[in-house]
């Protein structure tokens, strides 16, 4: 029986990599039907459909689960809105994968774990970056080669041009979320620098800088500069003899195609370009928003609970919180 996906949300975001990412699935995958799609502005839904082979259109919410039953729910909303929305899907009981963060508190982000765990609903959370091509294959390198405990350091570097909005932790959670997952810890300790830019005329802007411990042993260092000169996002691991780089292409900026090079006692044993891990040359292929799809997907097929979920990225949520109340200091309780 074919897997029928519905999605919410038709706008930019949406547009840009999911809409392409489920047109693609159901291209590769034929026992996929995309029923339909919702947004509360009908020429957005009706052009979504359109673009991307939707069987139907609606403004509606509830009409539309209640209608179409969906097998997999996808919701690509504001972070304003997730909570809301990802409320009301997950207490209906449908798999759902949402766009990060879940929620902007911890207690919410608590709570939607609650419900799914209540009423037994696979979810998935949308940290793209942990099915990035090149972070997918860092990943793999460090699994089949050595142990959470033998990484020293991880430097992950954020930069963007213009950023002025206020709270951008929303976005640089995506690098605090990889990080995590490299290193394959929860973070014991963070000590939070702000670093407020009054010049720029535009409140609430500002640098951030983390020194962090892992309950690996690991540490870990982040520059998060939403106002620099270049868009990048750039991680180092150093383990004894060995360090990697990550540079990834993301929003086909200053890194594209990106590269994965891996020196081991100052030779290099690795040399990769992000192009050499994909076929696709879009956005939405060469960053990871089609194989976050597709895991959700498959794993719902599976009948299985996404790795990437309301959970496992629990603490993610909870730094992005500290990071947005500027607090000095995060403890893992």
């Amino acid at each position: 029986m074919a897997l029928k996906i519905c999605t919410i949300g038709c706008g930019n975001h949406a547009t840009k990599v999911h809409g392409p990412s489920y047109k693609k699935y159901r291209e590769n995958f034929s026992d996929t039907r995309l029923v339909a799609c919702c947004d509360l502005d009908e020429e957005k839904a009706a052009a979504f459909r359109d673009a991307f082979g939707f069987e139907k259109y609606y403004t509606d919410l509830d009409r539309m689960l209640e209608v179409e039953k969906p097998d997999a729910v996808c919701l690509v909303a504001p972070v304003d809105l997730t909570f809301e929305l990802a409320s009301l899907i997950l207490e209906k009981g449908f798999p759902l994968m949402m766009e990060k963060p879940q929620a902007k508190t911890y207690e919410e982000a608590y709570r939607l774990m609650e419900i799914a765990r209540e009423k037994k609903v696979p979810n998935q959370v949308a940290y793209n970056r942990r099915f990035d091509p090149l972070i997918s294959e860092l990943k793999k390198i460090l699994d089949k080669n050595f142990k959470p405990g033998d990484i020293h350091d991880i430097r992950c570097d954020m930069y963007r041009v213009k950023r002025f909005d206020p709270e951008f932790a929303t976005t640089a959670v995506h690098g605090i979320d990889a990080v995590r997952f490299l290193a394959g810890s929860d973070f014991s300790r963070i000590n939070f620098h702000y670093q407020e830019l009054p010049d720029i005329g535009r409140p609430g802007v500002m640098n951030y800088f983390l020194d962090c411990e892992f309950e690996s042993g690991a540490y870990a260092h982040f520059n998060i500069c939403p106002v620099a000169g270049v868009r990048i996002e750039r991680i180092t691991v150093n383990l004894y003899d060995n360090t990697l780089f990550c540079n990834t292409p993301m929003w086909f900026e200053y890194d594209v195609p990106g590269s994965l090079v891996h020196l081991q006692n100052n030779i290099e044993v690795l040399n990769i370009k992000g192009s050499d891990l994909v076929s696709g040359t879009e956005i939405f292929e060469t960053c990871g928003f089609y194989q976050e799809n597709v895991s959700f997907f498959e794993d719902i097929r599976a009948g299985r609970m996404p790795e990437v979920n309301l959970e496992t990225t629990l603490q993610t949520v909870e730094i992005e919180e500290c990071m947005i109340k500027k607090v000095p200091v995060y403890i893992k309780k």
